[in-house]
């Protein structure tokens, strides 16, 4: 059997699948179906400062190869979290990691304090697709100067490994990685969804509540792989790669464009146990190869 063990900052896998946030809930809704022990990591669902509501219904829509979903970050808060999420998942025998979000880099910051506190929670992803309330609404991760406000607000209170999820809505992504890793990123993950919308030509309306949404699924794979092998070879930081990931083909390629881990995302609501087979598949692809560690193929793509 081939070594399937990564390194992200202080942050050690024992392969490298996980799961992407909101896709996997809190991982207790799925460990009927599978080990949840069995894999890299479980990024739980979004959690922000303060209980949201999300956006009104309809706020999920089928596309060719994908979905759009706009459920708007709809959470209990960091307390409820800590408070009563925590103490069921904290023995789980894998890297549990919260994706934090916020409205204002204060918030990022206090959000992700509280969770620091907590032993058993190894790290954060920060999602900075989320509008910045005090500049009219643009999101943090679209811009050098919003996205760096975010990480070093949050690396200022957070002291354990910090991954930054970026936004796939820019003109240049290495421009936001390098922003992120100078301002004390450990690692950063790609892609958030791309923006894009659904109408029903018989209502003659928009399908979502708010018209748009973050398209996901197969469709978006090959702008991730762009993207992953670009930011690859633009930091010094570790890269987590998703979009469209459904298969262990799809996950090697990831990894040989440069992504030390990968997370699956959409397909786990088309196969719950999709991550399991991603991880044998892995390992079955490198044991045929003669490759003996993941790590050996690891960015191999010129």
């Amino acid at each position: 059997m081939a070594r399937l063990n990564v390194q992200i900052g202080d942050l050690r896998l024992k392969n490298p699948v996980m799961t992407a946030s909101g896709t996997f809930g809190y991982g207790l809704e799925f460990q009927d179906f599978m080990p949840l022990d069995g894999i890299g990591g479980i990024i739980v669902k979004g959690t922000t400062l303060r209980p949201r509501e999300g956006n009104d219904y309809p706020r999920m829509a089928e596309t060719p190869m994908g979905m759009l979903n706009c459920v708007g970050l709809q959470n209990k808060g960091v307390d409820y979290f800590c408070e009563h999420i925590y103490p069921q998942i904290k023995d789980i025998d894998t890297n549990m990691i919260v994706n934090v979000s916020g409205s204002s880099p204060e918030d990022y910051a206090e959000c992700a304090a509280r969770i620091d506190a907590l032993d058993r929670i190894p790290a954060i992803e920060l999602n900075i697709s989320c509008p910045n309330v005090h500049d009219g609404g643009m999101a943090f991760g679209v811009t050098c100067a919003g996205a760096e406000s975010v990480v070093r607000a949050v690396r200022e209170r957070y002291h354990k490994t910090l991954i930054v999820k970026l936004s796939p809505n820019v003109t240049d992504i290495t421009e936001i990685a390098r922003a992120v890793e100078a301002a004390g990123a450990d690692a950063v993950s790609l892609i958030n969804t791309l923006m894009g919308m659904a109408v029903d030509i018989e209502r003659r309306c928009k399908v979502l509540s708010i018209g748009t949404g973050g398209l996901s699924g197969p469709c978006v794979k090959p702008v991730a792989l762009r993207m992953v092998y670009q930011v690859a070879h633009s930091v010094g930081i570790p890269v987590i790669g998703l979009g469209g990931i459904c298969s262990a083909q799809d996950a090697l390629e990831f990894i040989m464009c440069g992504a030390t881990a990968i997370e699956i995302g959409t397909a786990n609501f088309l196969d719950p146990a999709i991550s399991i087979k991603v991880r044998d598949g892995i390992n079955d692809w490198l044991d045929q190869h003669g490759v003996a560690s993941v790590t050996e193929i690891t960015g191999t793509i010129d």
